[in-house]
C-alpha cells in the first residue's frame, strides 16, 4: 500500500503556486501558454507566455496603448536605451517565471505587481550604460506624472536631466525607476541566482531554474538567510495531495496486512 501511495505521489506531484504563473494585472493572461507570434524583443517567451501577440506589439511603440506611457517625455529616447525599456516591458508582461516576487498592488489597474526581482548584474549595468545619455525629469516613473493630456508629461517645475544625474549608479536606475520592482545584485548571468531580462530562447529560458530556486528558498528559509542551494538528497518535502487523500485507507489496510502476514509466516517459526 505504501508503494502505491508513493507511486501516486510521484505521478501527481503537488503544484507549486509560485511557478509558471501570471500576475493578476491589466494585460496579463490568466494562465501562461504558447504564443507563436510574439513581436520582436518579446519573442523569447513565445513557447510559454503571460502576454498576447497584441500586447507584445504595443510594448514596442513610443506611445503604447498599454498604459498611455510616452518614453519621449524629455525628447527622443536613444534607440540603444529604449531597447532596454522594451525588454523590461516584455519581461514584465510575458514572463511566467516571476511568481516568487509577485506582491499585492494598491492601484486601480492591477491587483498584483512584482517586487525586488533579483536582476542579473550585467543586465542592470548595461541598461544604465546604454541610457546614460538619455534624458528624464523623474526618478520614479510609477507615479507623480502630469496626466492632463492623457499621456505622461513632466510635473510642473521639474527639469529634464541626463540619466547619469538622475540615476548616479546602475543600482539607482534598476531599483528606483519602477518602485523597487527590481533589486540590483552582483549575481552573474547563468548563475541560477538572478533573473535575466535578455536570453537566447534556443538555449532555453534560464529564469525557469531561477524561479524554482527562489520558490524553494521562500518556502524553506528564514528571511535574511544567505543563498544556499537545496540539497535534493536531504530536502524535506510536503506530502503530495494524492498521498494525503489515500493515507486514511493505508491506516486501515496496514493492520489487516500485518495480521495476515503474522498468521501465515511467523506461526511456522
Amino acid at each position: 500500500v505504501l508503494w502505491v501511495l508513493l507511486a501516486a505521489g510521484a505521478v501527481l506531484p503537488a503544484r507549486d503556486p509560485l511557478l509558471n504563473v501570471c500576475m493578476d494585472a491589466k494585460h496579463h493572461k490568466s494562465q501562461p501558454g504558447p504564443e507563436g507570434k510574439l513581436h520582436d524583443q518579446c519573442s523569447p517567451w513565445k513557447d510559454n507566455a503571460c502576454c498576447t501577440a497584441n500586447t507584445s506589439s504595443e510594448a514596442h511603440k513610443d506611445e503604447s496603448n498599454l498604459y498611455n506611457f510616452n518614453w519621449n517625455h524629455c525628447g527622443v529616447m536613444p534607440p540603444k536605451c529604449k531597447r532596454h525599456f522594451i525588454q523590461d516591458t516584455c519581461l514584465y508582461e510575458c514572463s511566467p517565471n516571476l511568481g516568487p516576487w509577485i506582491d499585492q498592488a494598491d492601484s486601480s489597474w492591477r491587483r498584483e505587481r512584482i517586487l525586488h526581482v533579483p536582476l542579473c548584474q550585467e543586465d542592470c549595468e548595461q541598461w544604465w550604460e546604454d541610457c546614460r545619455e538619455a534624458v528624464t525629469c523623474k526618478e520614479n516613473w510609477h507615479k507623480g506624472w502630469n496626466w492632463a493630456t492623457g499621456r505622461n508629461r513632466c510635473p510642473w517645475g521639474s527639469l529634464c536631466r541626463p540619466f547619469s544625474e538622475v540615476f548616479p549608479r546602475p543600482r539607482d536606475l534598476c531599483e528606483k525607476i519602477w518602485s523597487h520592482s527590481y533589486r540590483y545584485t552582483t549575481a552573474r548571468r547563468g548563475s541560477g541566482r538572478c533573473v535575466q531580462m535578455w536570453f537566447d530562447p534556443a538555449q532555453g529560458n534560464p529564469n525557469v531554474a531561477v524561479a524554482k530556486y527562489y520558490s524553494w528558498r521562500k518556502k524553506s528559509s528564514p528571511a535574511g538567510l544567505e543563498d544556499v542551494a537545496p540539497e535534493s538528497d536531504h530536502a524535506v518535502c510536503a506530502l503530495p495531495w494524492s498521498v494525503l487523500v489515500l493515507l486514511p485507507l493505508a491506516l486501515v489496510l496496514l493492520p489487516e496486512a500485518a495480521r495476515g502476514c503474522g498468521s501465515r509466516g511467523w506461526g511456522s517459526l
